[in-house]
């Protein structure tokens, strides 16, 4: 059902969950949710984004337990970009770190728990649950020594987003998908001129699973914006 919301709480209230209900997003909510963010505005209208929206069960099984079989075999990364920097610096390593903790510390999950922890991590490719993800694809034409696209679909996934939560629909922004993006990629069989960037899953936040009343803190606006009047 369609929620009477604005932008502005759209953007406050929408975090990212991390478990879902087994509740399937009804297919005539999700084209509507595609179809607002297929208004995303792009440069010269290119629209880079190819989109797949996955809601069958064995599909989404099949692609999160190839990325976890890679992984327990000891593969390294598999992505068409390199999406978190090579080297981190503060105040970004800062914040990563503090927002890790943070939702550790809520799951009670030590730090030295190893096997909890890649359990946390794993659940990234069992979509938290979530029964329907979006996984957008560019033109690997398009981002030959170009950057634009990416902005472009950045965008797109925003909207996307904002779009779910105007239908009660919660959503979780995932670049862990983004560095297995060539398992995931050939798992699905799309075209080969296509680059996985990221995925979001949509669902049903699981208002039980202490998970999901984490909420990172944002740095203040003065840190972040520099104002000249």
């Amino acid at each position: 059902m369609m929620k009477n919301i604005n932008v502005i709480d759209a953007i406050s209230k929408r975090s990212s969950k991390r478990k879902y209900l087994a509740k399937p997003v009804p297919k005539e909510i999700l084209e509507e949710i595609l179809k607002a963010a297929n208004m995303t505005p792009s440069g010269a209208n290119m629209q880079p984004w190819s989109v797949y929206a996955v809601s069958n069960k064995d599909v989404l099984d099949k692609v999160g337990q190839s990325v976890i079989s890679h992984i327990e075999a000891g593969g390294d990364v598999d992505q068409f970009i390199q999406y978190y920097p090579l080297e981190w610096v503060n105040p970004y390593k800062r914040r990563r770190i503090k927002t890790g903790s943070g939702l550790y510390k809520v799951l009670e999950v030590d730090r030295h728990d190893m096997e909890t922890r890649t359990e946390l991590w794993h659940d990234n490719f069992r979509w938290f649950g979530a029964q329907t993800v979006i996984f957008v694809f560019v033109d690997k034409a398009l981002i030959d020594g170009a950057q634009g696209p990416f902005i472009d679909c950045g965008a797109y996934m925003q909207t996307l987003m904002l779009a779910a939560q105007e239908f009660g629909i919660d959503s979780c922004p995932q670049g862990s998908t983004t560095e297995y993006g060539k398992i995931i990629a050939k798992t699905l069989e799309v075209p080969e001129n296509l680059a996985l960037l990221y995925s979001v899953v949509l669902g049903y936040e699981d208002k039980g699973a202490i998970q999901n009343s984490y909420q990172p803190e944002r740095a203040p606006l003065e840190e972040l914006v520099t104002f000249i009047d």
